[in-house]
């Protein structure tokens, strides 16, 4: 099923929606140093911001940045997460958020928010790169903002 976005009204969203905004504010104006910093100024708990975080964005923001989710399977040995790292940067790639579960046989599944404003090059392009380095089992783009 295809992804759906609305512009909703400010007064019409439920509380933890706007805190999450708020809080994302104050990490880029620099006001909080960290996540717990943010949400405890801003009466919101960690864990309805880690839910909501990845799918709220004030409109003016969303409008700047072009954003790809990226879900990969990496082996786990060291290096090969620095290395898909270096390919997203060398791509001119910000990562926005990132997110590894705890290896399993071997794989770890990393997921990455990353923002595509700067890449010159399309995402076909940087997932082919992604699964020639050694180590990556699996790359895909499981969404788009």
């Amino acid at each position: 099923m295809a992804e759906r976005y609305y512009a909703v009204r400010e007064d019409l969203l439920p509380e933890g929606i706007l805190k999450t905004e708020q809080v994302k504010e104050l990490l880029r104006r620099g006001e909080a140093a960290t996540v717990h910093e943010a949400a405890e100024r801003i009466g919101l708990s960690r864990s309805a911001f880690y839910k909501y975080k990845d799918g709220v964005y004030a409109l003016e923001q969303a409008s700047r940045e072009r954003i790809a989710t990226l879900s990969m399977d990496l082996e786990h040995r060291s290096g090969v997460l620095s290395k898909v790292l270096g390919t997203l940067a060398a791509s001119e790639g910000n990562v926005l958020t990132i997110s590894q579960s705890i290896p399993l046989q071997g794989l770890a599944n990393v997921v990455v928010s990353l923002d595509t404003s700067s890449m010159g090059g399309e995402l076909t392009e940087l997932l082919e790169e992604l699964k020639v380095i050694g180590g990556v089992k699996r790359a895909n783009v499981v969404g788009r903002s």
